[in-house]
C-alpha cells in the first residue's frame, strides 16, 4: 500500500454532481430516468466478479444502483467527492457494510496503479464517472489496461451527448465492438447528428457491449457504454 496518495476534495457545485445533480435526480429518477435505471440494473444483475469486496469510484448517491446491490458484497468502499452524495448513500438500508475512502484515483496518470495497490482484493466499478473526467496523460482505455487488465473492473460511463432527440431508443447489445456511426446509426436513423464525443468509447474490456440511452434532461441524451474486463 501507498504511503502518500492524491486524495478527493469535495465538490459540491459540479457540473456532473453536487447539488445540481442531486436536484435532477430528485425530480428525474422515478420519471425520466426510469428507463435507464433499469438498464444499470440488468447490467449489475450479470455482473458476478470473484470476491468479496468491492470499491465503488464515483457512485454518487448511488441513484441509478439497484435495491440491495451492495448487499451482495461483505465489504463496499466507495470514492465519492460529493459530500452531499455520501450522506445519500450511507443511508441506503444495503449500506450497512460500506466505508469512504479518500483516495483520488482519476486524477493523475498513476491513479489507477494507486487503486490497484491500495485494493488488492477488489473489484471495481467506474459508475458513470469515466465520461466525466478527462483522462490524465492519455486515454481511459490506455490507463485501464496499463494498470487494471488483470483485475476485475466494470464500467457505465457517456459515449456522447446531443440535444438531438433519438428516433430508437431500445438498448442495443453488440458481440463485437461497434463503431461510434453504427451505435449512433442504431439510435438516430435519420440524417446527421451533433454530438459532444465523451472519448470513452470501448473502453478495453472483454465480452459483449452493451448501450442504454439516458435522458439526463428532457433537452440532452446520452448514450451510456457498459464494459466489463474479467481477470
Amino acid at each position: 500500500m501507498h504511503d502518500s496518495f492524491p486524495t478527493l476534495r469535495d465538490h459540491l457545485l459540479d457540473p456532473s454532481g453536487g447539488l445540481t445533480y442531486q436536484l435532477r435526480a430528485f425530480r428525474y429518477r422515478r420519471s425520466l430516468w426510469a428507463g435507464f435505471h433499469a438498464a444499470v440494473a440488468g447490467w449489475l444483475s450479470d455482473w458476478q466478479p470473484d470476491g468479496s469486496t468491492l470499491v465503488i469510484v464515483g457512485p454518487n448517491a448511488g441513484h441509478a444502483l439497484p435495491p440491495g446491490f451492495l448487499e451482495r458484497f461483505e465489504q463496499v468502499v466507495a470514492l465519492e467527492p460529493d459530500p452531499i452524495a455520501r450522506h445519500l448513500l450511507a443511508r441506503r438500508p444495503d449500506a450497512r457494510r460500506l466505508r469512504f475512502d479518500k483516495l483520488d484515483c482519476l486524477s493523475t496518470p498513476d491513479g489507477l496503479a494507486l487503486l490497484a495497490a491500495r485494493f488488492p482484493d477488489a473489484a471495481f466499478l467506474f459508475s458513470n464517472v469515466l465520461g466525466q473526467v478527462a483522462a490524465p496523460g492519455g486515454s481511459w482505455t490506455a490507463l485501464l489496461s496499463r494498470h487494471l487488465q488483470a483485475r476485475h473492473w466494470a464500467s457505465y460511463h457517456d459515449v456522447i451527448s446531443t440535444t438531438r432527440v433519438p428516433d430508437h431508443r431500445a438498448p442495443l447489445r453488440s458481440a463485437t465492438a461497434p463503431s461510434l456511426e453504427t451505435l449512433l446509426a442504431h439510435f438516430w436513423t435519420r440524417g446527421e447528428i451533433a454530438v459532444t464525443d465523451h472519448e470513452t468509447l470501448h473502453l478495453g474490456g472483454r465480452g459483449a457491449f452493451s448501450y442504454a440511452l439516458w435522458p439526463i434532461t428532457p433537452a440532452r441524451w446520452q448514450v451510456v457504454e457498459w464494459v466489463v474486463n474479467q481477470a
